[in-house]
């Protein structure tokens, strides 16, 4: 392989002939792509830009026929090299990861923003949500990367909205993406243990989580591009459902009576309506694709929390 390396840095020229390259290594190699493209083609093309540091929102035509130089080539293909041999996913060899239209560091303390959550925001949680002009506190349970929490900020500007994560090297990452977005004092970064240390006469009009949720058998059977993102930010015991189960009693406490909670918890969508089958979940269905995202009201966290805490 190393041969194949050499070869490609000794007789590839333009932009062109090393995305034409890489496309096919990648395709060959059959990697993985879930972290933020959907085929060898978009992945090589994200890849290859942002190394040569050229726009990646589009290829750019002008530049498709232009020469690389050795210096570009070697450290491209070693990126290359990476995405092949170690199944880095794109966005950590890159640092940034593109989410709700807006752009993110990222780094291995967090995982790659993905989430479905991008096309509720977008629609400010319409139609579940009458009245966004109304939101005034918003919470982001397990923020990681503060992906989320930033989109809605974004989104929501006249709101406040309080971003909780238990890793203070995840905060340290959604740090940076707040001052990179420009954001001040409607943004608010808080360590705790989910609710622990959350001011218990604070309550919120929208509390979004997207924590842990995977379980012991589909975190053994995740292709090895995730093996790269934190685990503790991916499995969760009780079968993915230790934390959702918090999270809906804390909710009870920390809505406004009308508030709503939003959780994503992926193909653990099954074991929560088997597990808790008195509970009416409301499944969003997503236009963008995506799935695995409920809804509750704060009357139904209420009820939950009766029932189960």
């Amino acid at each position: 392989m190393a041969t194949d390396y050499q070869a490609a840095e000794a007789e590839l020229s333009t932009l062109r002939d090393f995305l034409r390259w890489t496309t096919s290594r990648f395709e060959e190699a059959r990697l993985f792509f879930g972290h933020g493209n959907n085929d060898a083609f978009n992945e090589a093309t994200q890849l290859i830009l942002h190394s040569l540091k050229l726009p990646v929102t589009e290829l750019p035509e002008i530049f498709l026929d232009a020469r690389l130089c050795s210096a570009e080539k070697h450290a491209l293909l070693q990126l290359v090299k990476r995405r092949i041999e170690q199944r880095v996913p794109v966005p950590y060899l890159t640092h940034e990861a593109w989410f709700a239209g807006l752009p993110f560091y990222v780094d291995e303390r967090v995982l790659i923003p993905r989430s479905p959550f991008a096309e509720l925001i977008d629609s400010q949680f319409a139609p579940w949500l009458q009245n966004a002009d109304s939101v005034e506190r918003i919470l982001d349970m397990c923020t990681g990367s503060a992906c989320i929490a930033i989109a809605l900020a974004m989104t929501f500007e006249h709101a406040e909205v309080d971003a909780v994560d238990i890793s203070e090297e995840a905060l340290k990452v959604a740090q940076i993406n707040k001052n990179k977005h420009l954001l001040g004092d409607e943004l608010k970064l808080i360590k705790s243990d989910l609710w622990t240390e959350l001011n218990s006469s604070r309550q919120y009009d929208l509390i979004i989580s997207n924590p842990p949720y995977v379980g012991d058998l589909e975190m053994a059977s995740l292709p090895a591009e995730y093996h790269h993102e934190p685990v503790h930010a991916l499995q969760a015991d009780d079968n993915g459902l230790a934390l959702v189960e918090q999270i809906i009693i804390g909710a009870a406490q920390f809505l406004t009576p009308q508030g709503l909670l939003f959780v994503e918890v992926g193909n653990s969508d099954l074991a929560v309506d088997e597990r808790w089958p008195e509970t009416h979940f409301l499944w969003l269905d997503m236009e963008q694709g995506g799935h695995g995202i409920f809804m509750l009201t704060q009357p139904q966290c209420a009820e939950f929390a009766n029932n189960y805490s």
